[in-house]
């Protein structure tokens, strides 16, 4: 999809936490990496190195584990050109740079401690920073019972039957860059990492941005304690597309019946 074809779709909910970001880079075109570093002025590592997109490096240049490296040691993002997954990235750094910095410096430490076996086969704790930061979903809630039904994959409950409560008391924000490239084209089936965070009833008071600029600090502290992110098991998983009004159908009760989509815990886990 190119970059004026998407615009329209660039408005939907599901970006709401990057149209902050959006609105910084030009309108008509593809933003370059000057645009991109410039509108990610205030974003540092875990470090204090200051944010540059770049072009990437050679392929026969690169080490393993070393993309996350090279950002934590001089805050050069790798970036291709008129590439959407890339440019999500940039987005989501803008968006959410202490959990971004956060998960990059879990990398590095992980990667520091475990030396070149780690940088060849990535452990769970890395497998689990990867899946969040590429298809995450920040889950913020003041009710632990709605929380519940996440965990025991009560689709139709949390989404259709409560879905007054959970608008004064949930709020989803999409956060994985490989999770808003497919948003693009969504398509049904689309499974998200969820992170819970807890908020209290204030926090839904706030401003769409303030809310995001929140979630962002709770999930840089839940990423800076590694029992939290053990193995991909530790997150629960969550159909992206049954988020009222991130996929036109959700106003329907029916859409939900769909059991393809809308998984029982029973079946998710045969499959």
């Amino acid at each position: 999809m190119d970059w004026m074809a998407a615009r329209e779709r660039l408005r939907s909910p599901i970006y709401a936490p990057l149209h902050a970001a959006i609105a910084r880079l030009p309108g008509e075109r593809w933003p370059t990496h000057e645009e991109l570093t410039a509108a990610a002025q205030d974003v540092t590592t875990g470090r204090g190195m200051a944010l540059r997109f770049v072009p990437p490096g050679e392929p026969g240049n690169r080490e393993r584990g070393g993309y996350e490296t090279r950002i934590a040691r001089t805050g050069e993002v790798e970036t291709r050109a008129q590439n959407w997954h890339d440019l999500f990235n940039a987005l989501a750094w803008i968006a959410y740079p202490g959990a971004k910095a956060q998960i990059n410096a879990q990398h590095v430490a992980l990667l520091e401690r475990g030396g070149a076996q780690e940088a060849i086969h990535r452990g769970p704790e890395r497998d689990a920073l990867t899946l969040f930061d590429e298809g995450g979903v920040i889950v913020a809630s003041s009710s632990p019972a709605l929380l519940r039904l996440v965990v025991d994959f009560e689709w139709k409950e949390l989404f259709w039957n409560r879905r007054p409560e959970l608008a004064q008391r949930m709020a989803f924000f999409a956060f994985g860059h490989a999770c808003f490239e497919q948003a693009l084209e969504p398509y049904i089936g689309m499974v998200a990492k969820t992170v819970f965070v807890p908020v209290d009833e204030l926090f839904f008071m706030l401003p769409q941005e303030a809310q995001a600029a929140r979630a962002d600090a709770l999930v840089a502290a839940h990423f800076a304690d590694s029992a939290r992110f053990r193995s991909p098991k530790a997150m629960a998983p969550m159909p992206v597309l049954g988020v009222p009004g991130w996929h036109p159908d959700t106003g329907r009760e029916s859409y939900y019946d769909d059991a393809a989509h809308f998984r029982s815990k029973g079946v998710h886990r045969a499959g």
